[in-house]
């Protein structure tokens, strides 16, 4: 059963942008935490920027480029990406954490900046 969608995903050159949306089923109740992580080829999974009861985190590498936004009566989030740079090419993964405590993970949209 997929119960998180991401969509958005594609080729940019360095320097653009592009949007990620990320779908959460309304099957998932009382979502706290909503989050985009991120795995290039041979690397890690790493966090990219989390949202949690309108507070927000950013990964270092992303601060200043990139912006968390959700929207809870359609139970989506958002990741505007701005000034892309090649190394910010992996796939992107969406992240949810309802009251359960249950984690739960989108199957990922590729993001590929290059020129």
């Amino acid at each position: 059963q997929v119960q998180l969608v991401e969509s958005g995903g594609g080729l940019v050159q360095p320097g653009g942008s592009l949007r990620l949306s990320c779908v959460a089923s309304r099957s998932i109740f009382s979502i706290i935490s909503m989050g985009w992580y991120r795995q290039a080829p041979g690397k890690e999974r790493d966090l990219v920027a989390t949202i949690t009861s309108g507070a927000t985190n950013y990964a270092e590498s992303v601060k200043g480029r990139f912006t968390i936004a959700r929207e809870n009566a359609e139970n989506t989030l958002y990741l505007q990406m701005d000034s892309l740079k090649p190394e910010d090419t992996a796939v992107y993964y969406c992240h949810a954490r309802p009251s359960s405590g249950i984690n739960y993970w989108g199957k990922g949209t590729l993001v590929t900046v290059s020129s």
